[in-house]
């Protein structure tokens, strides 16, 4: 009988073993990206882009080496669309890193990196985008592009975002929250009023980027409104400085990072929708000033 029960409870975990093999086969692609590391591909050669492109044009980069936002980029997408045929930008959208070459873009006064996560750029690549950004061009960061999958990238990590994130909240992982807007002269802010209340995941981070220097904070959380607990009881609290949208510039580039943007419905929002359109406006040298130089006249 001993020898029996042995035999089932063998075969019964052998069951159970071939069954967690088969659904870690089916989700590997997810388990590379979110527990080992990420993936690691690099595009060598670029799609085609339009022959002739309106300016100002912006590129909309949306790979993920890293998490994928599967519900938040095509939302995001649609409405970067959306705000681009409004305003009348040229917009190319892609998930391959090879177009961040100096010849495609130079055809571009903005980058979006729209929920990009891990590791996304070569060495070439990653030097082009360096250099683009440093001499003059534009970058608007949205939720994920702030991640901490970024962490192989000293230079994007120091002198684009300026802090590491270090988790969000998941008991729940979404909440409705206040937002206070500390800054309403700034184009992406302007036609916020001071309390912004809103569902999202919140990001926290290491240390307030506000000690870094050039970073401007533009709307900050009020940890008071939703609870900072982590998956396994983490304490993820900032304090009574936790920003969560900031500018700054990377040499003559202009910089605008919003951790907002996890849920699809994020991209239905009025309010987010004037966030990035001023923010990305900005961006091109559209309006406002920083970065050492008044804004440039669009182009027709």
């Amino acid at each position: 009988m001993v020898r029996k029960a042995f035999r089932i409870i063998g075969w019964v975990l052998l069951a159970l073993l071939l069954l967690l093999a088969v659904l870690a086969w089916q989700q590997w692609d997810t388990i590379q990206r979110v527990f080992l590391g990420g993936v690691h591909t690099h595009e060598t050669v670029p799609p085609a882009l339009p022959a002739n492109l309106n300016r100002p044009a912006i590129l909309v980069f949306s790979k993920t080496n890293g998490f994928r936002h599967e519900e938040a980029i095509p939302a995001a997408n649609t409405l970067l669309d959306q705000i681009a045929a409004q305003n009348g930008w040229g917009i190319f959208k892609t998930e391959n890193g090879a177009v961040f070459s100096p010849d495609i873009l130079a055809r571009f006064d903005a980058v979006v990196f729209s929920n990009t996560s891990g590791d996304v750029f070569n060495p070439a690549q990653q030097a082009a985008f360096k250099a683009y950004l440093e001499n003059g061009g534009g970058y608007v960061g949205i939720h994920a592009a702030g991640d901490n999958s970024h962490a192989g990238w000293p230079w994007y990590m120091q002198s684009v975002i300026g802090t590491t994130f270090t988790g969000h909240p998941m008991k729940p992982q979404f909440q409705r929250a206040t937002i206070r807007i500390e800054d309403n002269t700034h184009p992406a802010t302007r036609d916020l009023g001071k309390v912004w209340q809103r569902t999202d995941e919140w990001y926290s981070f290491d240390k307030s980027p506000r000690g870094v220097p050039g970073v401007s904070v533009l709307a900050t959380l009020d940890e008071k409104t939703y609870n900072q607990e982590g998956l396994l009881g983490e304490d993820l609290k900032m304090g009574s400085d936790h920003p969560i949208m900031w500018w700054r510039c990377a040499g003559k580039g202009r910089v605008f990072y919003s951790a907002l943007g996890h849920t699809a419905a994020s991209y239905a929002e009025p309010e987010y929708k004037a966030v990035l359109t001023n923010a990305i406006s900005w961006a091109m040298r559209q309006q406002g000033e920083a970065c050492g130089t008044a804004p440039a006249p669009a182009q027709p």
